[in-house]
């Protein structure tokens, strides 16, 4: 693979970036720079500005509102957006359900739920763990139970989901469900798309290490669900769920994230002081900075090579586990810098050193990327994929 953007590429670039610089509103980036807590309807307000661009879903076939555009012009957005202030965009409903969505789902599902989700119309959210049901996936308990009445066939969905990232702004969830209590761990779990309005479904909040209400648990009682937002076959829904994961996994990587944080974790190194000189001129400081960008630098090359996969239509392998391992340790690890080069300062609220980085809360950013290593699947659950499936032990 050439690493040098053509010029073509670098054109794309420049067009993206005057398109940012126009577009982006600058209450959001604000945001994003300074490490405030962002809105659901900041979310909606960029993805809509997105959608009106004909930019709001990179990696979808043109056929369903996507952009057609190579792998290498998705990356240079991404990174534009990132050194720009965009926000990240949830991934639940662009990057996750709807691939599954659209490689498994019916032409009725693809017409009612894809449109939706491109404009940010409907919010969707992820029902996966379990409390006990973690990483072990596939010991779910929440069950689906298929019925038939004068209105139709459907299921009545019963059971926990936990650690459900922004399901207090959800329309929707897409949830795994056990309809074979009989079967084998994978082979009994069924893949649905639940309405969040439905009776029964309640929302309560969990409230995280640094303060912040992002994640939840979902209970379903006696939810009523048509056989009709059954993804694919029933019992098949292992399969769907791993082809989502590879997805999210790519996208837990947050290289261009990483570059940005690298870029001010430079800034801060260039002012704050050790023993009279700067933290850059220290040597052990430097080497592990160094040791980052290195780490980076080497991650961006095999993202670069998975997104050429997908390109040529594979679906992410264990690869993305490599991403997913790689990326959440590399965000871990500059969080952690900023936090001991800023020391004191990096405390919520408290103004930094300049007026241009003020109130960014480190200290917050910091305990919110300890969960990298764990969701999506931990980073140990990533290494024994990587031994069995790469390594053949």
């Amino acid at each position: 693979m050439d690493l040098n953007f053509n010029d073509a590429e670098l054109g794309f670039r420049q067009m993206v970036r005057h398109f940012l610089q126009t577009s982006l509103p600058q209450s959001i980036s604000h945001k994003v720079h300074h490490g405030i807590a962002l809105e659901k309807s900041d979310y909606q307000q960029w993805q809509k500005i997105l959608h009106a661009q004909g930019w709001g879903a990179l990696s979808w076939p043109v056929a369903h509102g996507g952009t057609g555009w190579s792998a290498v012009q998705r990356y240079i957005f991404e990174e534009e957006c990132a050194a720009a202030g965009a926000p990240r965009l949830p991934p639940f409903g662009t990057k996750m359900v709807a691939p599954v969505i659209m490689e498994f789902g019916s032409p009725e599902q693809q017409q009612r739920f894809l449109p939706k989700i491109l404009s940010a119309d409907e919010w969707w959210c992820q029902g996966y763990s379990e409390p006990g049901s973690g990483s072990d996936l596939a010991s779910i308990k929440t069950t689906a139970i298929r019925h038939r009445d004068e209105q139709g066939e459907y299921y009545l969905v019963n059971g926990q989901k936990t650690w459900t990232t922004l399901g207090q702004y959800a329309d929707w969830i897409f949830c795994l469900v056990r309809t074979d209590k009989e079967a084998k761990a994978q082979r009994g779990i069924s893949f649905l798309l639940v309405d969040m309005t439905s009776p029964g479904v309640s929302v309560r909040p969990i409230i995280t290490m640094d303060g912040a209400h992002e994640v939840n648990e979902v209970w379903l009682d006696d939810v009523r669900v048509p056989v009709a937002n059954l993804v694919g076959k029933e019992n098949q829904g292992w399969t769907y769920a791993k082809f989502l994961l590879g997805h999210e996994r790519t996208n837990i990587a947050g290289i261009g994230i990483a570059k940005r944080e690298l870029a001010r974790l430079k800034r801060v190194a260039a002012r704050e002081w050790k023993n009279g000189k700067p933290l850059l001129e220290d040597s052990l400081f430097a080497s592990r900075l160094a040791q980052v960008e290195i780490d980076l630098m080497a991650l961006e090359i095999t993202n670069l090579r998975v997104l050429s996969a997908e390109e040529q239509s594979h679906a992410p392998g264990p690869e993305a586990s490599i991403l997913k391992i790689k990326g959440t340790e590399i965000q871990q690890a500059i969080t952690d810098l900023l936090v001991q080069a800023v020391g004191p300062q990096a405390q919520p609220l408290r103004e930094r050193l300049d007026t241009t980085e003020q109130a960014s809360s480190l200290a917050v950013n910091y305990l919110n990327m300890r969960k990298l290593s764990i969701y999506g699947g931990s980073n140990e659950i990533q290494k024994n994929i990587i031994a069995q499936m790469i390594i053949g032990l």
